[in-house]
């Protein structure tokens, strides 16, 4: 397995976005924004109190708070945004059980 801090990724951040409007237009806007971004390892499209969350990857807090700024504010539709920061990573994996 790979370490993120060693490729200079070492903080792993979730962010709660909501959309000004969630029309289609503004969402394949936002969708297609999201795929240009490499910090950016998942965007899902959720049911909820919010519109997509993302699962980002950065060198650590100064650098999100680039990020968030020139980033994620500039995304197409952005309204407001939750950060969570990953104080541990108890279980991350990609196998499915069946």
């Amino acid at each position: 397995r790979l370490n993120p801090a060693k490729l200079g990724a070492a903080m792993l951040v979730f962010i709660e976005v909501h959309l000004d409007r969630t029309v289609q237009d503004v969402m394949d806007t936002f969708k297609g924004a999201v795929q240009a971004r490499p910090e950016i390892l998942e965007c899902h499209l959720v049911a909820g109190g919010f519109d997509y969350l993302l699962k980002t990857r950065v060198r650590d807090m100064g650098a999100y708070r680039e990020f968030i700024g020139s980033v994620i504010w500039t995304l197409p539709g952005v309204r407001e945004t939750r950060t969570y920061a990953v104080m541990e990573e108890v279980k991350a994996t990609n196998a499915l059980a069946f």
